[in-house]
């Protein structure tokens, strides 16, 4: 089933992550992958354009269907696979809700960790300034301080009792934060939730691969 599914991607990607995770939670694994260097701009190369005019990974196709943007792959593999493996979407409407409400607001939560971690590589040396960065950082342990009271209020995962499609989505964006050095003493239960979640098998059988040749990340966020 898995056979005719093509995945390139790149290691350390929160969005090549999202749907690595949600392929093993369906049961899909033995997909054709590769992996893609980012320092090389293997992802600018001939066979990603040409299933991803963006020229940017993840690159997802199953059969003729290509569906490239991370949480619309997370969404396809899903649908197309509802009863096999995990349910990923809960059943019942208010579960439903809060799953999707979660799901999307970590769009905006990666978009705040990124701000910080990648600042130098998003400004131009020249434009760059420690006032804009310690508002990124203000900002981004302002949206922690949310999330860490959606753990308080309903945990364990994102969404409640159950894993959902909200932590395939958003554990790469957590483990992200704890590789680059956040304190699990200052945010404890999202401190908590990266440990139990880091021993799921999906998540075990995901892990970057140089994240395990270098376990530790370039810190830059034991500060904020």
């Amino acid at each position: 089933m898995a056979e005719n599914m093509t995945l390139l991607w790149g290691s350390g990607s929160a969005p090549c992550w999202r749907v690595m995770i949600a392929l093993e939670e369906k049961k899909l694994q033995g997909y054709n992958q590769k992996l893609l260097s980012f320092d090389k701009m293997e992802h600018k190369s001939q066979q990603v354009l040409d299933m991803n005019a963006r020229g940017q990974l993840p690159s997802f196709k199953h059969g003729d269907v290509i569906v490239n943007e991370s949480y619309a792959a997370c969404f396809y593999l899903e649908s197309q696979f509802k009863s096999q493996g995990s349910l990923l979407i809960p059943e019942g409407p208010a579960e439903q809700a809060l799953m999707y409400q979660r799901l999307f607001e970590g769009v905006t939560f990666y978009e705040k960790l990124t701000a910080v971690i990648y600042y130098d590589w998003f400004v131009p040396e020249e434009e760059r300034h420690d006032s804009a960065l310690k508002r990124n950082k203000e900002a981004l342990a302002t949206e922690l301080k949310l999330w860490e009271g959606y753990l308080q209020k309903l945990g364990p995962h994102l969404a409640g009792p159950s894993f959902s499609l909200a932590d395939v989505a958003i554990f790469p964006t957590v483990a992200t934060l704890f590789r680059y050095g956040l304190s699990a003493e200052k945010y404890p239960k999202l401190g908590g939730y990266h440990a139990l979640l880091k021993e799921r098998p999906s998540v075990k059988a995901s892990w970057p691969p140089h994240w395990l040749e270098e376990p530790n990340g370039d810190g830059g966020l034991q500060d904020v």
